[in-house]
């Protein structure tokens, strides 16, 4: 990613609704779906700042990784030990068969081969582990946001659900979310588009405005996976490799 994004993102990362609300649907679909022991052993892979790593240390022990140095170290002062920097698909250094959950966040997509990427984070899995997976939604709402983050796509439940099978393993279903806010967001890209205005500022709106998407947004943490939700700026899901 450009370094104003890792920067934006340690500035903002406690406050901004959108990293509040969806550490709270994170954690809930956590609790709900991924049947994990209670002494997990966790890994976050592309941590970036760590600000989920206090979320996901609720769950058991856990590791992370992060290739940014400057996103690195304030993720490893949050995690209390040393984040690795292991890059995908090779994830070199980081043991097989070692992990109950490994927590992948709007990270696929930065990777030019989806497939080896998540073939190498299956190997790194005990067995009946799981990897939690979220990637943003929609080829037609690429924009200078995906630029300015080194996207290489945005998916479809089609073309994610083609990698994961690509990569020998099965989903627990393909789910929408950040849904509720999605007509907001169209707007505002088709505005953008239409007049020509950079999108890639992601810092919070004023006060009250952040106050009420993050209460909006968080509102999913209810219905991710207890219902369907219609098209979102994100899709969820739970991977495991098959008995």
């Amino acid at each position: 990613m450009d370094r104003v994004i890792y920067d934006r993102m340690a500035a903002h990362d406690s406050t901004h609704w959108w990293y509040r609300a969806r550490r709270d649907i994170l954690a809930d679909y956590i609790t709900r779906y991924a049947a994990i022991p209670a002494d997990a052993r966790i890994l976050e892979i592309g941590c970036g700042t760590g600000h989920n790593l206090p979320m996901l240390a609720a769950f058991g022990e856990v590791d992370a990784i992060e290739i940014d140095e400057a996103a690195r170290d304030i993720a490893s002062a949050r995690l209390g030990k040393a984040v690795g920097e292991a890059p995908l698909p090779e994830l070199p250094g980081v043991p097989e068969a070692c992990y109950d959950l490994i927590a992948v966040l709007d990270v696929v997509e930065h990777i030019e081969d989806d497939v080896a990427a998540l073939a190498g984070m299956a190997r790194r899995l005990k067995p009946g582990g799981k990897i939690l997976v979220t990637v943003p939604a929609h080829q037609w709402m690429w924009s200078a946001h995906d630029v300015v983050n080194h996207h290489h796509r945005r998916y479809s439940k089609a073309t994610l659900a083609k990698a994961v099978a690509d990569a020998g393993l099965t989903h627990n279903g393909l789910r929408y979310f950040n849904s509720l806010l999605f007509p907001a967001a169209l707007a505002a890209r088709v505005v953008g588009k239409l007049t020509g205005k950079d999108d890639s500022d992601d810092s919070p709106p004023a006060k009250p405005l952040n106050l009420a998407f993050e209460k909006i947004f968080a509102l999913e943490r209810h219905l991710v996976g207890r219902m369907p939700l219609p098209p979102g700026l994100s899709l969820i899901t739970l991977l495991s490799r098959p008995a």
